[in-house]
Parts: structure tokens; C-alpha cells; sequence
């Protein structure tokens, strides 16, 4: 054989070896062999309380002091400047002011259920499944700009480019159904400032990034080929495709085409699957009246109704996003419009998955980035705001593993700071992953010769909220 032939079979050799250990090296670490199929089903860690997720993320910080976390004294001093013990360990987004009033709730509050937890009244649908939420209070953040802030609930860090929440499900668990994504992003009203990047897969294979539906009338484009292409003629297309894939698979080992593969047989299926998995024309009208959807609107309402149909077909992660509740002005009329949007359909999306036993294996999450502040916001032209808030803010958590009925955690009597252990983003994250079966540690991947996961070096599951 000749010198040259020898020395790039060699090369060849060393190639593929390299490029097969760093396959197994980043693929996901639950004791399983690496499958051709990125998206295949893997066995968690240990036994999973929740199968899959519906994270209603409210997009630009709902005001928890309007919503969840009454506070009488804040009311009463209503108007007054802050007092100095609290203005100096206050973060302030915008607010310029040196000594800024303190903003009273307009609202009132009444105590609801057997749990006796305290809701708006803005919120009175969510007050009647109050015996099914576990209230977080005193969650807390680190970004307070909107941007790094969305970006961190969702990767775990302010940086882009890292794997969203519901990529990290994916990769670690793979999906349940063959015929539908393993994540579907659903999204009304204002779209994220940070735009993919909340959704995205990062250094993860492509695979498990989350598939953004439209919100008019038609979710999924083109989901017939042109009537002069048959569905042989495109099952060939995809073949070709598919080979054409493998073989630079097999020279390179680059995941990347395995997840084009993916994408294709995925595309394929989703022609047949897609128009009854994304259809309400079977829905009751009493079910749609339930939830306040209008067929032929987008609408939270609607994407809430899409929710429970992924989730009971088997799509993993189902995220939500809708804005804008970042009311820097207009406080009381914005947050009206924004609770008259979306608390009918949370409810009924908590009681419609209860009767259909799909509440105990669907672990649904409610929250924003961050919360608002005790004191108001001026403005020349509108009326009075909150500024963000990242010290203490409320977020509810139901359904797959939850200890139900309970309020953790307590802020002081103006609601600015906890006074009881904080509860950080990150450990929200290492919850979630754990009553999906996931040790938020265990969870990892190599990228440019280090170990990542989710909650970089921080969290801690919350056992308080645990059933």
C-alpha cells in the first residue's frame, strides 16, 4: 500500500475514533448508550414525579404586590417616601428618582379555598383552583434588565448561547412521541425581547431546541406538499435526504446531521399528525367557552387550549409565553387587560388537565423574570408604574409532584425583601428537573473542555413543595 494511502487511513482511523468519543462524551449522561435518534426516550435518573412541563412565562414581570402578596402597611403608607433602611438595598431598572413614594395596591385581596391563600381580585378564576398551586413568594433573581433576565430563567445564565429549559428536558429525557416535537413554543401578545434565544438549544444538538407555532390561523405552514409533488415523490426526497446525512454522519460524526435527519422524518410525520394535534374543531363548545378561545383568534386562551392537547399526545415541554406585564406606567389599567387575558385560561387549563388525569404527570409552572417594586414609577405622560423587582417575587407552581394547597415563603411588610430563606431561579430549575426524574448536577454536557448544565453551580431543590 503506499505511504500516502497508509498515512490517510491512518488519519481516517484517528479521526473517527476522536469524533466518536466526543459523541459519547456529550451525549446525555443517564447510564444509556448514545441512540441514533436524538430525540428517543432515555430513562431518567430515578423515578419521575411529572412527565412533561406547561411553563406559562408571563412575560416583562406580573406585579406580585398586585396579585399574590397583599400587604396592608404597604397601603397604608401609601404616597410617603421609602424609609432609608430599605432604599439602600433597593435595585432600580429605571426609576431616577433619589427617594421615590411608596405605591399602595389599588386592589383588594381575599383569602380563597381550603388553603386560605390570598388572591387578587383581578384574579378570579385563578382563586377558585388556588387548593391546587403551591405560591412561591420570596423567589428571587439576579438580571434586573429585562434582556440578561429572560435570558437567565430560561439557560440559567446571563450569557446567549447556552441551552434553554425545555432543551435540557429534551436532551435528558428525549420525547415521548414520535410523531410531534419534544418542545412547542406557543406565544401571544408581545413576543420576548431576546427573541429564539429563550427556546434555543445553544451547544445542544439542534434536535432539542423548541419548534415555534405561528399564532394565525394556520400554526404550522405547509404542512401538505404542492399538489404537483405526491407523497412518494417526497417520501423520496426525504430518503435521499436522510442518506445523503447519514453517510457524512458516519465521515464525521457531526450530531448536527443526525438532527437534520430528525428534523426531516419529523417534518414528514407531521404532514399526517400535525392538523388534528393543532385542530379545535373536536373541542365542545362548552370547553371552549371554558377557556374563553375564539377558534379563529390567536389568543393566550387558545394556546393554553394547544397546551393540554400537546401535552395529553405526548409532547414534552410546552412553553408559553405572553406580554406584556412590564407596566412601568399604566399599572392598574394594564394589569386589568393582562389578567382579563389570561386568568380564565389558566384555571381552566388547571381543571381541565385534573379531570382528565393528566394533572398529576403534567407539572405546570406560572412567573415572569421578575416581580415589581414597592415604590411607584412617574410618569409625565401616563399614569403611575412599578419598576422591576429581583429581591422577592411570586410565582405558582401545579400539577406532577406538587404538595398542593400551600404558600411558601414571606416578604416584609412593604414586600420589597424576604424574611424567609429567598427561593433563586436556580432552584426553581433544579425542582423542575427533579420531579421530572433529573439530578440537576448529573444533568451535563462537555462543551470546549468543561462540564455545563442548567444551574451552572447553584441550585437546590425545593423540598418544601414537594408531594
Amino acid at each position: 500500500m503506499p505511504t500516502n494511502a497508509i498515512i490517510h487511513d491512518r488519519r481516517h482511523f484517528l479521526g473517527q475514533s476522536l469524533f466518536g468519543l466526543a459523541g459519547l462524551a456529550g451525549a446525555p449522561l443517564l447510564g444509556g448508550e448514545l441512540d441514533t435518534s436524538p430525540l428517543a426516550p432515555r430513562a431518567p435518573h430515578f423515578p419521575a414525579k411529572a412527565k412533561r412541563v406547561i411553563f406559562l412565562f408571563m412575560l416583562g414581570g406580573p406585579s406580585q404586590l398586585d396579585l399574590f402578596d397583599d400587604k396592608p402597611r404597604l397601603r397604608e403608607l401609601d404616597g410617603q417616601p421609602i424609609g432609608d433602611e430599605h432604599l439602600a438595598r433597593m435595585k432600580f431598572a429605571q426609576i431616577m428618582e433619589q427617594r421615590p413614594s411608596l405605591l399602595g395596591s389599588h386592589v383588594k385581596f381575599r383569602r380563597y379555598g381550603d388553603s386560605g391563600a390570598e388572591v387578587s381580585e383581578l384574579l378570579p378564576h385563578t382563586a377558585t383552583v388556588v387548593d391546587d398551586l403551591a405560591i412561591v413568594k420570596t423567589v428571587q433573581a439576579e438580571e434586573i434588565p429585562h434582556h440578561p433576565a429572560e435570558v437567565f430563567w430560561h439557560t440559567g445564565t446571563r450569557q446567549f448561547g447556552r441551552p434553554s429549559l425545555g432543551a435540557w428536558v429534551n436532551y435528558g429525557l428525549g420525547c415521548e412521541s414520535r410523531d410531534l416535537p419534544g418542545y412547542v413554543v406557543l406565544q401571544s401578545g408581545m413576543r420576548p425581547r431576546t427573541k429564539g434565544s429563550i427556546y434555543a438549544a445553544g451547544f445542544l444538538s439542534s434536535a432539542y431546541q423548541g419548534v415555534p407555532l405561528r399564532d394565525g390561523a394556520d400554526p404550522i405552514l405547509n404542512l401538505a406538499p404542492p399538489a404537483s409533488v405526491s407523497e412518494s415523490d417526497q417520501s423520496q426526497v426525504i430518503d435521499t435526504v436522510r442518506e445523503l446525512n447519514s453517510i457524512r454522519h458516519r465521515l464525521t460524526r457531526d450530531p448536527e446531521t443526525t438532527a437534520r435527519n430528525t428534523a426531516y422524518d419529523l417534518a414528514g410525520r407531521l404532514s399526517k399528525t400535525a392538523p388534528e394535534a393543532i385542530g379545535l374543531q373536536h373541542e365542545t363548545a362548552t370547553t371552549l367557552a371554558r377557556y374563553g378561545v375564539d377558534p379563529a383568534q390567536p389568543s393566550f386562551a387558545r394556546n393554553c387550549l394547544l397546551a393540554r392537547r400537546l401535552v395529553e399526545r405526548g409532547v414534552r415541554f410546552v412553553h408559553l409565553c405572553h406580554g406584556d406585564w412590564d407596566h412601568h406606567s399604566n399599572l392598574r389599567q394594564g394589569l386589568t387587560t393582562m389578567c382579563g387575558q389570561t386568568d380564565r385560561a389558566c384555571a381552566a387549563l388547571l381543571a381541565d388537565l385534573k379531570e382528565r388525569g393528566l394533572l398529576d404527570e403534567t407539572l405546570v409552572v406560572w412567573g415572569g423574570e421578575f416581580g415589581r417594586t414597592a415604590v411607584g414609577q412617574k410618569s409625565a405622560t401616563a399614569g403611575i408604574g412599578r419598576d422591576h423587582q429581583i429581591a422577592a417575587f411570586t410565582m405558582w407552581l401545579a400539577g406532577g409532584g406538587i404538595r398542593a394547597g400551600q404558600t411558601l415563603g414571606e416578604t416584609d411588610e412593604l414586600g420589597c425583601f424576604p424574611v424567609t430563606p429567598p427561593i433563586h431561579v436556580h432552584d426553581i430549575q433544579a425542582t423542575l428537573l427533579h420531579l421530572l426524574g433529573l439530578d440537576h448536577k448529573r444533568l451535563t454536557y462537555r462543551f470546549q473542555g468543561r462540564d455545563f448544565r442548567l444551574t451552572d453551580v447553584g441550585g437546590n431543590v425545593i423540598h418544601e413543595i414537594l408531594a
